[in-house]
């Protein structure tokens, strides 16, 4: 979830958000009553698709599902279109009345691992500020990812995990495989802190399934390069793996998420044999690789999916509504290409309104 120093609650933002219309011709075989009626061109959609923040979307044969905290709990919805994805929303969870997840549910994303689905989410006690934030994990109990789901303990973020002491603030935690080992990255503080204006940076972790944590943490990068710092707040968050042709990445949120300035940069293993868990062997981008524009503000914490028929890349992400200093974001989505070295090449924001043909299957 991106980082909320001012005395708003999200929960706050999110019920401020204004509802987001979707315009989606799904059908071309009317394309030419619809262009004589003077509407957009056939089988295009335009941004913004939602009203919504830290959108996270997986796709699952015909599915895709897509995970949202609202109502202080966790959401799981199910569509065949990538950009109308908030259909037949089930509630999976309901933060508890008392324990250590029992508000300020956070970016919730749903992982298959090894056949079975999770959910990783941030939750904590209080909040402004938000000083107990920590990670959780739910299991789901049969193959539906709609759930049901049993709640876990909480996923362990600090330095001596054999003894489970000291785990320390984590938001944004997020899971993958490589070379058939499963790692987790989170967003997470130095040291439990008494002020949530605190830098947050990128930790590493072994996990031995997908509900167990099995290594101390590692610090894998900090928010030091000029691009990524800010006056009010230094930090990394929204962390992702992206792999593409046994190249590894991880795409990062950083600068203040709150100012037009939020974006995307980039942690590259430098080898498909190096080990993930040494920090020299990642590199991080010389710049952002994904940023706003004049009319495109605050582009950050992604997830990245395919289209219905596989054959494209497409990045879903979050932008601030306006300029101005605040949380209020919607949901847009665009297809994504790759450089020449491997690397993924966001390009530039679609401004809203603008008509972008839709995912290569979904028009039919």
């Amino acid at each position: 979830m991106s980082y909320n120093p001012s005395p708003s609650s999200r929960m706050q933002n999110r019920l401020a958000s204004f509802f987001v219309a979707v315009v989606l011709l799904s059908g071309c075989s009317n394309a030419a009553a619809v262009n004589q009626g003077g509407g957009p061109p056939p089988c295009t959609f335009k941004n913004p698709i939602a009203a919504g923040q830290d959108p996270w979307v997986v796709r699952d044969g015909q599915f895709y599902y897509f995970a949202e905290s609202a109502d202080n709990g966790i959401w799981i919805y199910k569509s065949t279109s990538l950009t109308s994805l908030k259909q037949n929303g089930v509630k999976i969870w309901s933060a508890p009345a008392t324990g250590w997840n029992r508000t300020n549910v956070w970016a919730p994303e749903l992982h298959q691992i090894d056949g079975t689905w999770y959910v990783y989410y941030a939750a904590g006690t209080s909040g402004p500020p938000f000083i107990t934030q920590h990670a959780g994990v739910l299991q789901a109990t049969t193959s539906d990812p709609q759930g049901p789901y049993s709640e876990r303990p909480m996923l362990y973020t600090g330095d001596d995990v054999q003894n489970q002491t000291g785990n320390v603030w984590a938001i944004d935690l997020t899971v993958g495989k490589i070379n058939g080992q499963l790692y987790a990255v989170w967003s997470g503080w130095d040291h439990n802190a008494s002020t949530d204006h605190t830098a947050q940076n990128l930790y590493i972790a072994t996990m031995s399934d997908g509900a167990t944590i099995s290594s101390n943490r590692v610090l894998l990068a900090t928010p030091t390069a000029a691009w990524e710092r800010d006056t009010a707040l230094d930090l990394e968050e929204g962390p992702e793996f992206l792999e593409h042709a046994g190249q590894e990445f991880i795409i990062y949120s950083t600068h203040a998420s709150w100012l037009p300035d939020y974006q995307l940069g980039q942690l590259h293993l430098v080898s498909a044999t190096a080990d993930p868990m040494n920090p020299a062997n990642w590199t991080k981008s010389s710049g952002p690789v994904f940023k706003g524009t004049g009319s495109v503000y605050g582009v950050g914490h992604a997830s990245f999916t395919t289209s219905p028929d596989g054959a494209q890349d497409w990045i879903v992400y979050h932008s601030k509504v306006d300029p101005s200093p605040g949380w209020n974001r919607d949901i847009r989505t665009e297809q994504f290409t790759w450089n020449a070295d491997g690397s993924p090449n966001f390009g530039i924001p679609v401004p809203a309104g603008q008509s972008i043909a839709l995912p290569s299957g979904q028009c039919k």
